[in-house]
């Protein structure tokens, strides 16, 4: 049961954190996100059997989470739940491509190199997406999609799909809740009991989610979501943008770790 009640409160804590008043919050929100898509680009294109090329780019997710002044421990905890796709798909590399190869008088297999560059970019990419709604919530992220004149019914979509998680989660809770009170010494759920649990969680969401939606009616919601007045980027969300695209565009041209190494030596 704590550990429903802990869900609960992580797909909140996110939107918490967004409140927060630092420089990075402070930054338009169009100019996270298209800084954030710059980045996911970037960590993408870059090629299969490149470590040292990403490393430079740890510093983005880095500096945001130190300038957002944002809690690392949540932020980790969230990473992992993706980190079992990025082992799905590149832990059978190192049995596919054995081709070895010396480095420093050491052997390297060319299939570990892939998959730790597919952990790496995974990590880069899951950060930065969850830093972007961790400094700026979901509701200023609805106003910067359609800033970019995304259709209104998609970011519709997006958001009210963001607020039913939420919604479902709190059910399951209340369900598990009332089953652990019915049977105390009981671990888990039974299996005979799965389906009508299930039935009953999709009843209880689907008539909550009615009485939420003829809520927003009720406050004037015709068709779209309302975010607060959407305010142009100034002067310096173009010099944030600016900086960081800079950087991602040098960090992809150049390998800075292999340039600083032979300046050293």
């Amino acid at each position: 049961m704590a550990n429903m009640m802990d869900t609960v409160f992580d797909m909140r804590l996110l939107d918490d954190l967004s409140g927060k008043d630092t420089v990075i919050h402070r930054v338009h929100p169009l100019a996270k996100l298209l800084t954030t898509l710059l980045y996911i680009i970037v960590v993408v294109s870059f090629d299969r059997f490149e470590i040292l090329g990403l490393l430079p780019l740890v510093f983005f997710p880095v500096l945001v989470i130190s300038l957002g002044e944002l809690p690392l421990a949540p932020i980790m905890k969230r990473m992992l739940l993706a980190a079992p796709f990025a082992l799905g798909i590149g832990i059978l590399n190192p049995f596919f491509d054995q081709q070895v190869f010396m480095v420093g008088g050491i052997t390297l297999s060319r299939g570990w190199i892939t998959f730790m560059s597919i952990l790496i970019k995974c990590v880069l990419t899951v950060s930065a997406a969850l830093l972007l709604i961790a400094t700026t919530g979901m509701d200023k992220l609805g106003s910067a999609l359609r800033l970019l004149k995304i259709p209104k019914l998609f970011v519709l979509q997006l958001l009210l799909t963001y607020r039913y998680i939420s919604v479902l989660l709190e059910e399951v809770s209340t369900i598990w809740r009332a089953y652990s009170l019915r049977a105390p010494q009981q671990k888990g759920i039974n299996r005979k009991v799965w389906g009508p649990l299930i039935g009953q969680l999709l009843l209880r969401t689907y008539e909550r989610a009615q009485r939420v939606y003829q809520s927003m009616c009720l406050r004037g919601f015709k068709g779209e979501y309302n975010t607060g007045e959407q305010q142009k980027p100034a002067g310096k969300d173009f010099v944030y943008m600016l900086s960081w695209g800079v950087f991602f565009i040098l960090t992809k041209s150049f390998n800075i770790p292999m340039l600083l190494g032979s300046l050293l030596n």
